[in-house]
């Protein structure tokens, strides 16, 4: 059984549906602090059987160790964590707190409970701003904000945790940004309030929820004047973690991978395709750019390619085509 921390959010959620389509027990525990109950049902209908879920907070030694003692857990994935850029900024502490202290908590009980294999989801805000592209996994670290430093020691944390033990089996997946939703429509990304992230702000735009698309920055070096990114489909990014967890199956030690498209998309031009696949105008004004932000960032994929056997398979058209079918879903219901 293969224990998902995390697993009514965003990527959580795709992921248990690619590893309950790869033939996995999956087990869900969550808080539910930043997701619902019902993302649960969507991933039990997507599956086609019952996804079992435990509510828990990661911190909460107490419910870890009974989770642990209650079911047969092989391995972890471990999504569960506070994840705002910004939010971060403004509340450091809680941010430190949380996402360390679930590291050591987690990682404490499966020592004692000898379960060894781990997934952990990091974030390409591991790397230095001024890196050259595109960003490969031996690139320099560093970050601008508390929450890609609560990554960033995370990562340390496990890799010490590799050496010390030769029994663990760890890797350290660096995403870089997920956008769309499953095609289905059952599920996809649905922030609470006004979205921070530019994918569920463009969506709510155009559904009507929100006036206009503010973007930031119109006077970088990139050919259109707007920051580049690499986006992934959700679902791409799902599968990785299915195919990190059969690497896992025969490796000790602790690895790191980027799991991105290797291609970069600006923002206005995700904009335009968005309009082509929805029918909707996206209005938009230019602000100034935001403090931290930097004009490209795109990953190198061949690790990924070569020793997971992954490679994203999804354009931007139909990240944004399964992304606006879910949030027409989602309005509808």
């Amino acid at each position: 059984m293969i224990l998902v921390t995390g697993g009514a959010g965003f990527i959580g959620s795709h992921t248990c549906v690619a590893l309950s389509t790869a033939g996995y027990d999956v087990l869900i525990a969550d808080n539910f602090s930043n997701s619902s109950p019902e993302r649960v049902d969507g991933i039990s209908e997507i599956a086609g059987k019952s996804i079992p879920c435990v509510r828990a907070d990661v911190c909460d030694r107490d419910a870890m160790e009974g989770l642990f003692s209650r079911y047969p857990v092989e391995a972890v994935i471990h999504f569960a964590g506070f994840k705002a850029v910004g939010e971060s900024v403004a509340k450091p502490l809680e941010y430190y707190r949380n996402n360390i202290d679930s590291a050591l908590t987690l990682c404490g009980i499966m020592s004692e409970k000898g379960v060894r294999k781990l997934i952990f989801s990091s974030s390409a805000t591991v790397y230095r701003a001024d890196n050259p592209m595109p960003l490969d996994e031996n690139a320099l670290l560093g970050c601008t904000n508390p929450y890609g430093w609560s990554k960033l020691m995370i990562e340390q944390i496990l890799r010490d945790l590799a050496v010390s033990d030769p029994g663990w089996s760890i890797a350290l997946l660096r995403y870089f940004n997920p956008i769309g939703a499953h095609e289905s429509g059952i599920i996809g990304e649905d922030p609470s309030g006004i979205p921070n992230n530019l994918f569920p702000y463009v969506s709510r735009v155009a559904s009507g929820q929100l006036e206009k698309l503010h973007v930031f920055g119109s006077d970088y070096p990139t050919p259109d004047g707007t920051g580049i990114r690499d986006y992934i489909h959700v679902m791409d990014l799902a599968e990785g973690h299915v195919r990190a967890l059969e690497y896992l199956q025969s490796k000790k030690g602790s690895w790191a991978f980027n799991l991105g498209t290797g291609r970069g998309t600006s923002v206005l031009e995700l904009v335009r395709a968005f309009e082509e696949v929805s029918g909707r105008q996206i209005p938009y004004v230019m602000d100034e750019r935001r403090p931290g932000d930097i004009a490209v960032c795109f990953a190198k994929t061949e690790k990924a390619e070569k020793e997971l056997k992954w490679k994203a398979r999804f354009g931007i058209n139909e990240m944004c085509r399964d992304g606006w079918n879910w949030e027409m879903r989602r309005r509808k219901g």
